[in-house]
């Protein structure tokens, strides 16, 4: 796969586990979480150059895509990744409750979904 189709991979299924959740699907939800989580980790095995092509999902039209690559990111492109999940941290629901614990765990220094 191309760095193109992994950030593609990771974006269809973020937003795929959002509708699965939304419906009250775990199962569904917790295949495409798996699918995604690969694609990063494809995407991480390509360097800073995977990183990078995941950083276009910053501007994502999808506020839970957009959410999910920061959270990714954050060590990375820290203030960019920030910048996204406190934009998204704002609202109520969900995706903000995300992006608000994501910034949580990044200030207690208990973040680590791309270790160096």
């Amino acid at each position: 796969m191309t760095l193109s189709q992994l950030v593609e991979e990771f974006a269809e299924n973020v937003a795929a586990q959002k509708e699965a959740i939304w419906r009250g699907d775990a199962k569904t939800g917790n295949k495409h979480a798996n699918r995604y989580i690969a694609a990063f980790k494809k995407l991480r095995a390509h360097g800073d150059s995977g990183r990078d092509a995941l950083a276009q999902l910053f501007t994502h039209p999808r506020m839970d895509v957009r959410t999910a690559a920061a959270t990714y990111l954050l060590r990375y492109r820290t203030v960019e990744a920030k910048a996204v999940l406190e934009e998204a941290a704002k609202g109520e629901g969900l995706i903000p409750f995300e992006a608000q614990e994501a910034l949580k765990r990044w200030a207690e220094g208990a973040w680590s979904l791309d270790p160096e």
